[in-house]
Formats: structure tokens, sequence, C-alpha cells
């Protein structure tokens, strides 16, 4: 008889992805439902034959938030299956977060009030360049 080949046992989703997934899935969904309110009531007064109430920009602002939530929700899908695609998009995204501050404080134009919008973004950034290894 042959011994069955050894094979090193896939690793589960971190504990920190599953978070972060769920946190922004719920930030998704809440991002989507605001874009839809904001489009509905938007148009609200034309339906009742009066002046709209946002006009025009208050329709583009709805469908903008709605594109995003839905990005957003398609993201947390992806972290939670582990998908390479989610986790380039959470870096990036990221990435933006921790840098836009920077410049901003380089530039002189936030105080040191921006440090503190730097640390979370950051922690999660390198949490999630440390947990690479379980995307696929």
């Amino acid at each position: 008889m042959s011994t069955p080949a050894y094979s090193a046992p896939v690793p589960g989703r971190p504990l920190g992805v599953a978070i972060i997934a769920v946190l922004l899935g719920l930030f998704g969904f809440f991002t989507l439902l605001g874009g839809i309110l904001v489009a509905v009531l938007s148009n609200y007064g034309l339906a009742l034959g009066q002046t709209n109430l946002f006009g025009v920009t208050g329709s583009v602002v709805g469908v903008v938030l709605i594109i995003l939530g839905l990005i957003e929700l398609a993201v947390a899908v992806g972290l939670w299956h582990l998908s390479m695609w989610a986790l380039v998009v959470a870096v990036l995204v990221l990435l933006y977060e921790v840098l836009g501050p920077i410049i901003s404080i380089a530039l002189n134009k936030e105080g040191s009030g921006a440090v503190i919008g730097i640390i979370i973004p950051l922690l999660l950034l390198i949490y999630l360049v440390a947990v690479r290894r379980h995307f696929r």
C-alpha cells in the first residue's frame, strides 16, 4: 500500500478578516440604504406635483451612494470568501485612507487631529498584509 501524500491543511478564515468583512458589509448596507433614501426623497416632491426636495444634485448623490454601497457589499463578500481581488481593493482603499491625511499634514492643511485618523486604517492595512497568505 502506498502512503498518501501529505498536504498542508488549508488555513481557515482569520477572525480579524471575518470581523472586517461583517463590519464592511454593515457599512455597505447602510450606505446602500441611505443612497436609496436620498434618491427617492430627492424626487418625492415631483411625485406630489411640487418642487423636488434636493433637485438633480440629490438624485446624483443618491445614485453615487447606491453604487458605493454595492461596491462595499461586494468587497465584504469577497473578503468573507478570502478572494484576492477583495484584498487588493481593501488594501488600495486603506492606502488612500492612510496617505490622504499624511499629505494633508505635510501641506499644513490639518493639525495633529489628522494623526488619529491615520492609526486605525494603518492598523487594518498592516493586519490585512500580514494575513494575505490566507487569500486565494
